[in-house]
């Protein structure tokens, strides 16, 4: 093994609540919309924009936007999002994932960033991690999003490894199809029924180490 690509939200931080907050705040005010809490799993591990078409699908009014309106609310609800995580610290750094890097940069492990959000490098400096990543993939510049293998094949080119040596870790369905389209080994955090398609899952991000995400490769060659 000799990358490690992450996906950011629900694997180094959780900042999923205030996705939620900001879109539920944009579909009320634009269009009246009270989006339910299951809702919030629908939107999980995808692009901004494919968020807000399946709110708008929601809401049954996609015929009434064009592209450039549904780019400008996009940009709207990331105002929102970016207000709420200004408060975000060290302390919001998920259990496990601090020693976890060090682990990982101690065997020489490559890390890369492959996140759908566009916000990942200032979410990392205010969390105090931006430095220990190698590489962070730009998710404007894939052509598709999750669970298209783009950008884990991305994050796997910027540090200039064979995604074959590379774990992807996730802890969405849509980002371990991604990770496995892109032939590489999926470790996940979350339900095991769930994330089956992954080649290990955790129950918390405190079990993650070095040792499990170099054993799972191994098996997974």
């Amino acid at each position: 093994m000799k990358g490690a690509i992450f996906d950011l939200d629900g694997v180094i931080t959780d900042t999923a609540k205030f996705h939620f907050e900001a879109w539920s705040q944009l579909a009320k005010e634009q269009f009246g919309l009270e989006l339910p809490a299951e809702f919030e799993a629908q939107l999980k591990g995808i692009s901004r924009t494919d968020s807000l078409v399946k709110i708008l699908e929601f809401g049954n009014i996609l015929d009434q936007y064009d592209e450039e309106q549904i780019a400008q609310l996009a940009e709207k609800k990331n105002g929102y999002y970016l207000k709420a995580i200004d408060t975000l610290t060290k302390d919001d750094i998920l259990p496990g994932i601090t020693d976890l890097i060090a682990q990982l940069k101690a065997h020489d492990v490559k890390l890369s960033i492959a996140s759908a959000s566009k916000n990942a490098p200032a979410i990392l400096k205010k969390l105090g991690l931006y430095e220990k990543f190698d590489a962070i993939a730009d998710p404007s510049k894939v052509a598709n999003g999750k669970p298209a293998p783009d950008i884990f094949l991305a994050g796997a080119k910027a540090v200039d490894l064979d995604p074959r040596d590379c774990v992807g870790v996730e802890d969405a369905v849509s980002g371990v199809a991604a990770i496995k389209a892109a032939n590489m080994t999926a470790v996940a955090v979350g339900d095991p029924k769930e994330l089956s398609q992954a080649d290990a899952v955790v129950n918390t991000t405190a079990d993650f180490s070095y040792e499990l995400f170099e054993k799972t490769w191994e098996k997974a060659k």
